[in-house]
């Protein structure tokens, strides 16, 4: 069962309870609340198929549940969508705008759909060109735009009518890791402006940049915190980090241990998860002599601190146990 959120249901921008989505026989969403207050960044964490896309597109009122209630900004989504739209923007997982179009043509399409008034639209147009970093690329065709610049031509339109909320649904999803920190970069900024914002991600570094998070798996929250409360959680597999000279190939016979449940390799070392009651000095003990009678060489074994992989790893395990 998920934790209890961290902060009380009056500051909350977004509100969703017991939200369930069925298609036919199959239970894409389960029971999931989700309470996001202003100025917050709140992500869902999952894998693919885990449910964040379903929840975020019935969140936004692109896709009624199956029962739950939603209320965005003090407007009930079920009962009022029309209302309730026109406070949030939405950045969906793959780009959504006009490829044919430049970059202001297609920022004053979507200020027309907004209903902005002339003036008003060259306004907030002028301030998307600026603040994302488009005004020199503002008469490029969408489609000639590199795919980084065209999640902040995304995020544009989404903001163009000052939204109260915003989700993005894996909006970094196959950019460069420097246009990713800057679209991070662009995120802190709005959050410290006020905006809720809902975001989901499989990029478990990514998810650390949050101020709390919800874990999703098979459709169901399982876990909810800040990143330090997640990480603060005790383990019941001890961690160990593995550093030699062609300590790669420890690995063919560290699987065999019976103590080792999992071999994680890395550029350099390897990353050892034990069986839960497995004494990590005992393994690190037996790990040099090992190696040197097969020919390799253990530098150092040392215990190490969970990330946040290992906690997701070590939840769904549990989720799944009977």
């Amino acid at each position: 069962m998920a934790e209890a959120a961290s902060r009380p249901a009056a500051e909350a921008v977004i509100t969703a309870t017991d939200l369930v989505r069925r298609f036919g026989d199959f239970t894409a969403v389960d029971h999931v609340h989700v309470s996001v207050a202003p100025g917050e960044v709140f992500g869902l964490l999952g894998a693919n198929g885990a449910g964040k896309t379903t929840t975020i597109r019935m969140l936004c009122g692109l896709l009624p549940p199956t029962a739950g209630h939603i209320r965005l900004a003090e407007v009930d989504m079920v009962r009022h969508p029309r209302r309730a739209r026109g406070r949030l923007g939405y950045v969906t997982q793959h780009f959504a705008l006009y490829a044919e179009l430049s970059v202001r043509e297609n920022l004053a399409l979507q200020a027309g759909l907004y209903g902005l008034s002339p003036a008003r639209a060259r306004e907030r147009i002028a301030w998307a060109l600026q603040h994302l970093d488009l005004e020199h690329l503002a008469d490029h065709k969408a489609r000639a735009l590199p795919l980084g610049h065209r999640r902040r031509l995304d995020l544009a339109a989404a903001l163009l009518h000052e939204p109260h909320i915003l989700f993005l649904d894996e909006p970094t999803s196959g950019v460069d890791p420097l246009a990713r920190q800057q679209f991070w970069e662009l995120i802190y900024a709005l959050a410290a402006a006020g905006i809720a914002i809902l975001i989901t991600t499989h990029y478990m570094d990514e998810a650390t940049y949050c101020d709390r998070l919800a874990l999703m798996h098979a459709g169901r929250i399982i876990a909810e915190g800040s990143p330090d409360d997640l990480l603060a959680r005790p383990l019941p597999t001890p961690l160990l980090e593995v550093r030699g000279e062609g300590c790669a190939a420890c690995s063919r016979w560290l699987a065999d241990w019976p103590e080792v449940l999992e071999i994680i390799p890395h550029a350099g070392y390897l990353r050892l998860r034990l069986r839960p009651g497995t004494d990590p000095q005992a393994v690190i003990r037996r790990l040099p002599e090992e190696a040197a009678r097969r020919g390799q060489r253990v530098e150092a074994a040392e215990p190490v601190a969970p990330d946040l992989e290992d906690v997701f790893v070590t939840l769904l395990e549990q989720d799944a146990s009977p």
